[in-house]
């Protein structure tokens, strides 16, 4: 049986699930966990809670109460590992004024955590990846790459520098989402995950039932040395799959492979895409400075198309 206060659920794959709890109010739910992807256990914690935390932001919410998610190889992982793991979860969960209030533990061969999130949002000013219009302006709010270097940085190929910078982006809350949303001046909307740039705007585009053009040269890079890593094949086995998957909706203009692989990139814990009315690009573009996006780059349009296809120009 459908349930009427079942806003948004499976059917677009969205970001987040809403249900709306009364005339003005809805309730945004998701969960998100995964396996280390740096060495320090506090900073995974960090960039773990951070991931979770961005499904909310992305659909216009606020979190509220969050719940720990922790899978730990007992054998392996001493008391103090966990606690960093915690400490550092529970810290971005401060950050974004959002109680966590519990959690599970399992034993697991492997280290996994995460947050499940519950936020909140207007029903009026709720942001989906079903709200795409022609016409709207693509704004990418962190640059792309996270999935290139946090393998890099396992092959020990990564600077110093980069490593820090790459840590940085990804313990960096996407509260500018909630900001924008509440003024009105986006609706449509979706956090750059695991299934990269393409895969994302892909969803958006079939739940909007419009297609897209980006603008290769216009998106934004970590650093230079992303394309380093590409060149030496420093691209994990997610993104590989996520660009085969991508090339059956995309097409590419004389696009170089890597710039085919940094769009198909398996982001961990990456920024929003939103799509803005151009009315209302100024305005957001000054929300997001103000809010201290890592970048607000303008990368593409909506478009009309009946197979919603993507179209990628130099």
């Amino acid at each position: 049986m459908k349930d009427r206060n079942l806003i948004v659920g499976t059917n677009t794959a969205d970001d987040a699930a809403v249900y709306r709890i009364d005339r003005h109010r809805a309730l945004v739910q998701t969960v998100d966990f995964f396996t280390p992807i740096v060495d320090d256990p506090f900073t995974y914690g960090q960039i773990a809670a951070t991931n979770s935390l961005s499904d909310v932001y992305a659909m216009g919410g606020r979190p509220l109460t969050a719940l720990n998610i922790l899978g730990v190889p007992t054998d392996k992982l001493c008391a103090k590992v966990v606690s960093e793991i915690l400490r550092g979860g529970a810290e971005k969960a401060r950050e974004a004024k959002c109680a966590v209030v519990g959690g599970h533990t399992i034993q697991n061969p492997e280290p996994i955590y995460g947050l499940s999130v519950t936020g909140i949002v207007s029903t009026k000013r709720l942001m989906t990846n079903a709200a795409a219009r022609p016409g709207d302006v693509l704004i990418l709010t962190k640059p792309l790459g996270t999935g290139i270097v946090t393998t890099g940085i396992k092959r020990k190929l990564t600077s110093r520098s980069l490593e820090k910078k790459t840590i940085a982006l990804m313990c960096h809350l996407n509260k500018a989402g909630a900001v924008v949303a509440e003024k009105g001046f986006v609706r449509a909307g979706v956090d750059v995950t695991g299934f990269g740039l393409l895969g994302h705007l892909g969803s958006m585009c079939r739940a909007s039932e419009v297609g897209a053009t980006l603008y290769a040269n216009r998106i934004p890079t970590i650093d230079p040395q992303v394309l380093e890593l590409i060149s030496k094949d420093c691209v994990p086995g997610g993104s590989h799959r996520n660009l085969e998957f991508a090339n059956e909706y995309t097409g590419w203009n004389n696009i170089s492979l890597a710039h085919k692989s940094l769009l198909s990139d398996a982001q961990t814990s990456g920024g929003l895409l939103l799509c803005v009315a151009p009315r209302n690009v100024t305005q957001v573009q000054k929300i997001l400075a103000r809010e201290k996006t890592i970048c607000a780059a303008i990368i593409g349009e909506i478009v009309k198309s009946k197979k919603s296809e993507i179209w990628v120009h130099p």
